[in-house]
């Protein structure tokens, strides 16, 4: 997916609102991130024709992923209910247009397609059943993570107008650089907000207990000197929401300080390459994490470019009850639309 595209499709979705207004920013970003999402992953009949379909039938899976589920994932509750239909829907609606594109023989440049023409080694082609899962785990992955840290970044950056401050006028700086262009270059150059959607997500992992299974037996020290013994076999376990607030390795770290990764500092190296695993590590590492950054900087550069924003209902908590935790509520902002000008 180029930076043009998610240019235009951003461009087109804020385009929606008006001059000024109030709005749920929790709401409002997952919405853009599943129609991003969807698009690169799902493939453009389900964008262009049935994406408010998907959109809701992929709400009850989502909400039929509960902690519950892990233990007792065929409970007869109503979300598993739910649940269960809405993953029944979604495979025909996949198996209808798996079956249109390979009789037509037509190609496109997505995933799907990626996934239609795959072969395991020995060389059988994937199935429909195979096709719709894979699908469905990829748009949790690109979508969750994306939509819970974009709006965690915008809800402590107005919460905090300090580092509201320092983004703006990154901004600025980029904008009497390079005019209003906007590309995988300039976004890389953008590293007052990448520091603060990396401490928002060092708060606040979607993702709060990572596994691996032990293939060899080996030990580990702890820095008190400790030592433990792994077996072969079993299931190791590190959670990013506890590890991510280290006071060995992160200096107050319940507090809101994205500079903590300014150079100089840098605070998520101060132990070694896994001093900071919102993303994981090692071998099994999110493959996504850049396009993720990339993804919630174009978001957050166009909004902070094209608006003034005010945080309105009190600044949100994590939802616990949740699979994959995110914010609880909503998060109501007022906006009021203005073209960011430019000091000459």
């Amino acid at each position: 997916m180029s930076i043009r595209w998610l240019s235009r499709l951003r461009h087109d979705f804020f385009s929606k609102w008006g001059e000024s207004g109030t709005v749920d920013l929790k709401y409002e970003l997952e919405h853009l991130i599943i129609l991003t999402a969807s698009r690169c992953l799902l493939g453009r009949e389900v964008r262009d024709k049935l994406f408010d379909d998907v959109s809701a039938l992929f709400h009850d899976l989502d909400n039929g992923m509960r902690p519950i589920s892990v233990i007792f994932p065929y409970l007869p509750i109503p979300a598993h209910r739910r649940r269960d239909r809405a993953r029944a829907r979604i495979a025909e609606i996949f198996a209808t247009i798996i079956k249109a594109r390979k009789c037509s023989g037509q190609s496109e440049d997505d995933m799907l397609q990626c996934f239609i023409e795959s072969k395991y080694k020995d060389g059988r082609a994937t199935t429909e059943g195979e096709i719709t899962g894979l699908l469905i785990a990829a748009l949790f992955a690109g979508q969750h993570t994306s939509s819970i840290t974009s709006t965690w970044t915008g809800a402590y950056l107005l919460q905090y107008h300090n580092f509201l401050t320092a983004a703006i006028q990154e901004q600025k700086d980029l904008m009497k650089k390079h005019g209003d262009k906007v590309d995988h270059d300039i976004l890389s150059e953008m590293d007052v907000l990448y520091r603060c959607i990396k401490e928002a997500l060092r708060l606040h992992p979607p993702l709060i207990m990572l596994l691996r299974h032990s293939h060899s037996d080996f030990s580990v020290k702890t820095k008190e000197g400790i030592e433990y013994d792994i077996p072969k076999g079993h299931i190791v376990a590190t959670s990013p929401a506890f590890a991510n607030r280290l006071p060995h390795i992160f200096k107050d770290p319940d507090s809101y300080d994205p500079d903590r990764f300014a150079p100089g500092r840098e605070e998520d190296k101060a132990s070694g390459a896994f001093s900071y695993i919102s993303f994981g590590g090692g071998r099994h590492g999110c493959l996504g994490e850049p396009f993720a950054y990339l993804q919630i900087k174009a978001i957050w550069s166009h909004l902070l470019r094209n608006f003034e924003f005010e945080l309105v209902s009190p600044f949100p908590e994590p939802d616990w009850n949740a699979m994959v935790v995110g914010v609880k509520g909503e998060v109501m902002v007022k906006y009021r639309r203005r073209k960011l000008a430019v000091d000459n």
